[in-house]
């Protein structure tokens, strides 16, 4: 048998990780196996469903490097199979009309809730002994088994036993002849000969009526694994309050993919005392049976921690071809400066995400538009603006732009002055970045060139002298 997968989102919001982890574990599971993963849209949901997020879910997989094999299938173009097996079902006494009006349906739940009993349709059109009345399109329901039970080996859960008499008779089809989602989710899984459904637990209660609707339409039902859903900090599940929930918004924030992914696998999945995973890895050691029963805790720290340990050990040239987009994202010509992957060297260290490495190093492609006022008060004063004169004298005249020679020029000129090296570099650094940071000042001056260094030293003394002319 050959394994087949599939990932199912509905097409009416943000790819949210949840449903990301969902599909990586899908996707682990058949790339393990040798087999095949689908991805099917499912967007019955006319009013719900957009286009919009339809592109944020290829996007996503993208992004992630989920690619699919077959796919992208859409529900809604395949109606007319649909229609095709409940005129089956009808046709074989498995389902029946049910003309209940609305008024007539809300009478009946709240009687049963009277009485102390769970709210659901009893049947009273099953078997055609409640007839057409007025106008009335009727819905069409499936004739779920009245006796026995269904019974789930989950992958995860173990063995679950749920009685019949627990379930009551479906919707299949609307009053204007549009599917719902249970039936149309067996169809395709069946059509698509899906052999393992792995999908969140909130899709349990809907297993055992899809299972007998399988048994309806004679085909086998796959193997099930339902997994656990993602909490908060707070113990409730994972929402917009929380943060980020969206695949893309992570990435808008400056996250890897690989992080993302190597987050995900082990939210609810381990391998011994593990925590980094190369894709191989993933496929070479996830087993679905291994995921964890209970819910797990999204933890923003340990993504955080992940992503700068990709950041550091990733290829420069990987993150640079990231970061790039980043810098774009402010009006930035990456060409027009250093070389993003020497901006990376200098970087990695000391940034977390990509958004905040690209915040970092605006100043070696932009133009300053100012200092940063606490750091200049402190720093660029009267008594150090003749010691940065000599400097710019002292550069301008360098033989060599490297690391070493300009390291050299600033430590002479420094004890020259009778200062202490790190008393002349923070200056130095505050004329060339505007602000307290930027990579060692060494690193800072090549990357900057020249051109860029002389003209930003020449500012300083000039900002210095307007500043005193101000307060005199």
């Amino acid at each position: 048998m050959t394994v087949r997968t599939r990932f199912a989102p509905s097409p009416t919001g943000h790819l949210h990780i949840g449903g990301v982890r969902t599909a990586l574990y899908s996707w682990l599971y058949a790339r393990k196996h040798g087999g095949e993963f689908v991805l099917r849209i499912e967007d019955t949901d006319r009013e719900r469903s957009t286009p919009e997020s339809i592109n944020a879910i290829l996007q996503g997989m993208s992004w992630l490097g989920l690619e699919f094999d077959e796919g992208p299938f859409y529900q809604t173009q395949r109606f007319a199979r649909y229609g095709e097996l409940i005129d089956k079902l009808l046709a074989e006494d498995k389902a029946y009309y049910c003309y209940c009006s609305k008024e007539e349906l809300e009478s009946m739940r709240a009687e049963q809730r009277a009485r102390g009993e769970k709210p659901r349709y009893d049947r009273r059109c099953r078997d055609a002994g409640h007839k057409p009345h007025g106008d009335i399109k009727p819905v069409v329901r499936f004739k779920n088994p009245l006796a026995g039970s269904v019974v789930i080996d989950d992958q995860i859960r173990g063995h679950v036993v749920i009685s019949n008499d627990e379930l009551d008779d479906l919707i299949i089809a609307r009053a204007d002849g549009t599917p719902t989602y249970n039936f149309t989710v067996v169809v395709d899984d069946m059509d698509m000969k899906i052999s393992h459904v792995i999908r969140g637990d909130d899709h349990l209660n809907n297993t055992p009526r899809q299972i007998n609707m399988f048994h309806a339409l004679d085909a086998a039902p796959p193997s099930y694994a339902h997994v656990p859903m993602i909490l908060g900090a707070d113990g409730q599940r994972l929402s917009k309050r929380h943060g980020a929930v969206s695949v893309l918004e992570f990435r808008d924030q400056g996250f890897l993919p690989e992080s993302l992914i190597n987050y995900l696998v082990r939210l609810g999945w381990s391998h011994g005392d593990q925590e980094i995973f190369s894709v191989d890895e993933m496929v070479e050691y996830f087993d679905i049976v291994n995921v964890n029963k209970s819910a797990s805790t999204f933890n923003p720290e340990k993504l955080l921690w992940l992503n700068q340990h990709y950041i550091k050990s990733s290829p420069l040239e990987h993150i640079a071809s990231h970061l790039r987009q980043y810098l774009g994202e402010h009006d930035v010509d990456p060409e027009a400066g250093p070389d993003p992957v020497e901006i990376v060297a200098a970087q990695r260290e000391r940034s977390k995400t990509l958004v905040e490495m690209a915040d970092k190093s605006l100043f070696f492609y932009r133009e300053l538009d100012g200092y940063d006022e606490k750091q200049a008060k402190k720093n660029l004063t009267t008594d150090i603006a003749p010691v940065l004169t000599q400097l710019r004298t002292r550069l301008a005249e360098a033989a060599t732009w490297d690391a070493d020679a300009l390291h050299q020029i600033v430590e002479e000129v420094a004890a020259a002055a009778g200062l202490k090296f790190g008393k002349l570099a923070q200056p130095l650094r505050v004329a060339l970045s505007g602000g307290g940071v930027s990579p060692p000042i060494d690193t800072t001056l090549v990357l900057l060139g020249p051109e860029r260094v002389l003209a930003r030293i020449d500012q300083a003394p000039e900002y210095i002298g307007a500043r005193a002319a101000q307060s005199a």
